[in-house]
């Protein structure tokens, strides 16, 4: 059998329409670098789950886990009744930056395993962040491996941050050298 060429049906002109929307009007603050780093790791982590649907700014939505795999499904825990889909790991909001939020459930910050694996990746993610030679490096700007929508939306997301490093005056620095940057507290 013969593989699609484009199984998701997208052609290059919703895809290029897909990019320019996710990026047009995108309000952007200036962030320090460890704000950067927390909403990339978060925002990284979530998109990195599976979904089939077009996340919309400020809608909630629910993160699974069911083996090692994770799932961002528009049905809540309560939705899904006794059964459930997996352990529920919480809710999750991209916001007006394109940045996701996830506020977990208290019984998945309970769960050793997934802490464990949570920490485990955030472990990977400061390693990188502190052997790049830029943060700049390490934004998603094109991750192939990802499918369309999380394709766009991390796209999205790398935009986002990199104008907000702009604003805040840490483009092109390292991380040492961004977090040499924060202002001293009293």
């Amino acid at each position: 059998m013969k593989k699609q060429a484009n199984p998701q049906g997208k052609g290059l002109v919703p895809v290029l329409e897909s990019l320019a929307q996710s990026r047009a009007l995108i309000p952007v603050a200036p962030k320090h670098i460890q704000q950067i780093s927390s909403e990339l790791f978060t925002s990284m982590f979530v998109l990195h789950s599976q979904f089939q649907f077009k996340p919309v700014v400020g809608k909630k939505y629910w993160l699974y886990q069911r083996g090692q795999q994770f799932q961002l499904s528009l049905i809540s825990p309560a939705e899904w009744g006794v059964n459930g889909f997996g352990l529920y790991v919480g809710e999750c909001v991209m916001q007006q930056d394109i940045t996701w939020s996830l506020l977990l459930d208290d019984d998945a910050a309970k769960d050793e395993s997934l802490m464990n694996y949570i920490e485990t990746k955030r472990d990977e993610f400061e390693q990188a962040m502190n052997s790049a030679a830029t943060i700049d490096t390490l934004l998603p700007f094109y991750l192939g491996e990802l499918p369309f929508y999380q394709r766009v939306y991390a796209s999205a997301l790398a935009n986002s941050l990199k104008n907000s490093m702009v604003k805040s005056g840490i483009e092109g620095l390292s991380y040492s050298q961004a977090l040499n940057n924060l202002p001293a507290t009293s």
